[in-house]
């Protein structure tokens, strides 16, 4: 009843807003019309009985509190009214956003329906549409996939003709984007072992190819697909499509994304280390080393020799690779690439610490100053690897110090010393114990010695380095300068 007065009120209340005067002369009418409405529509009862607001019989009580209420039934009606439009409103929004689904699912099918045609044109056309429709929407990856889009495009790359391969292959690798579902599903089926017969039978096609690396790069980057695609023979194509553009004088912006792509999947396949010994079977490591300097491809590099360096042979492999340590050590002077910096010394650290004949190798080519200054304005993080390889290179020095002094001992002193005196014979062995304790000062000092002159050697190579990018002349600063300005210098200090 309360819902029928509430639905009545808007429709015959008028306006409230009276003077005293109007309110007296009017007020017995108003009310009993609103009595008889209220009788008339909710079934002959009303809910303003005068008793219940303290009125007697046959009288009128308060009208001025009438006439308040009146509006706030008013109010709430207009508030009702303005919660039932945003209702309606969201009802005729879900009602078109379903019926956009169903259309954009009608689409679907039919695509999916023309891929399975006999009719190859009309197939690479549905390829290209579901190229187009996969590219941003993510919804219609999956349901393209749950509705079987991807065998018949699988099946599509073993027609003869390319742009019906290309086709398909982009439409693949748009599936794939950002849903792992689809490229298990993709990696599956044979896909992979397809794409490399594909690259035989088409080798001179650079489209297929740059398409094929395309989705290499999209497929290993799920963990579980990563050992499949590594063994199937990925990895030597991938190499060899770098070999070509390596020697190729000119290289167009598609060639570079190619690039760029092959290494990002070489990267990814890298991680996996079932892969490693694949890919040290190739020329990889070599083209990696080669390819430090192209600011464009460096940091790709150096990532990937990040992940072989944790293996025995891939460190063997980095070493043999000629003038590798060399290239490495002067990407440490590289103040406007600190990713790459970092990159190398890492590289750096674990050879260092792994082998001795890389800890000479590295101080042959001029490490030491470089490392210093690493630690001075190098990231956080290379700095902290800048003091490990110091470390390593400090140790090393220090035990060659200490097996040329014992090896000149043990040539000092011809014979043992058999008549003892009595200061030796009764002071039990004290003789004995204080020639041991000279002998740890004497090697103490000498590995002092040796650190000292490390360390001013590396200052005043480093204050040359900071001269020559300078372009100051050579002769602006000598060498005995040079010397007697880093011979009262510290390790944690520059001269300049």
């Amino acid at each position: 009843m309360a819902n029928c007065h509430r639905n009545s009120v808007g429709s015959i209340a008028l306006d409230h807003r009276h003077t005293e005067k109007n309110v007296t002369a009017g007020g017995h009418f108003r009310v009993l019309r609103r009595l008889i409405f209220d009788a008339v529509s909710c079934g002959g009862t009303s809910r303003y009985r005068y008793r219940q607001r303290g009125g007697g019989e046959g009288n009128v009580g308060d009208f001025s509190s009438v006439a308040s209420h009146a509006e706030k039934e008013e109010r709430s009606e207009k508030r009702s009214e303005k919660l039932s439009d945003l209702l309606n409103a969201a009802e005729m929004k879900t009602d078109a956003e379903a019926e956009r689904k169903e259309e954009a699912l009608a689409e679907l099918k039919r695509v999916v329906k023309e891929l399975r045609e006999e009719d190859l044109t009309m197939r690479r056309i549905a390829a290209e549409r579901v190229r187009s429709l996969a590219k941003e929407d993510s919804e219609a990856r999956a349901n393209l996939a749950m509705l079987g889009a991807i065998p018949p495009l699988v099946g599509m790359l073993d027609s003869e003709d390319a742009h019906s391969q290309i086709a398909s292959l982009y439409a693949l690798l748009n599936l794939g984007i950002g849903n792992d579902a689809n490229k298990a599903a993709i990696v599956k089926i044979g896909t992979v072992h397809k794409m490399l017969k594909l690259i035989e039978l088409s080798d001179s096609n650079s489209s297929v190819a740059e398409a094929i690396v395309a989705n290499f790069l999209g497929l290993s980057a799920l963990d579980s697909n990563k050992p499949i695609v590594g063994s199937s023979g990925a990895i030597p194509f991938l190499v060899n499509t770098l070999k070509k553009l390596e020697a190729s004088k000119t290289v167009s912006q598609s060639q570079s994304q190619v690039k760029q792509d092959a290494l990002r999947a070489l990267y990814n396949l890298s991680i996996c280390q079932s892969n490693v010994s694949v890919i040290l079977e190739t020329d990889l490591v070599w083209i990696l080393v080669s390819t430090i300097g192209d600011m464009e491809v460096s940091e790709r590099s150096l990532a990937i020799l990040n992940n072989l360096v944790s293996t025995p042979e891939g460190r063997k492999a980095i070493s043999g690779v000629s003038d590798a340590i060399p290239i490495l050590v002067d990407v440490l002077s590289w103040t406007d690439s600190p990713e790459c910096q970092e990159k190398a010394s890492y590289v750096l650290m674990i050879m260092a610490h792994k082998a001795y004949g890389d800890r000479r190798a590295m101080i042959e080519a001029g490490i030491v100053s470089s490392l210093l200054e690493l630690t001075l304005v190098g990231t956080t993080l290379a700095q902290k690897r800048a003091s490990r390889i110091l470390e390593c290179l400090r140790v090393d020095k220090g035990k060659q110090v200490s097996g040329s002094y014992a090896a000149n001992l043990n040539l000092g002193v011809s014979a043992p010393i058999c008549g003892g005196s009595s200061s030796s014979e009764g002071g039990g062995g004290g003789g004995r114990g204080s020639l041991a304790e000279e002998e740890d000062g004497m090697m103490m000092s000498e590995e002092k010695k040796a650190v000292k002159q490390l360390v001013q050697q590396s200052l005043q190579n480093n204050m040359i380095k900071i001269v020559k990018r300078a372009n100051l002349r050579q002769d602006f600063v000598p060498s005995a300068q040079i010397a007697s300005l880093t011979s009262s210098s510290t390790s944690k200090s520059l001269p300049f």
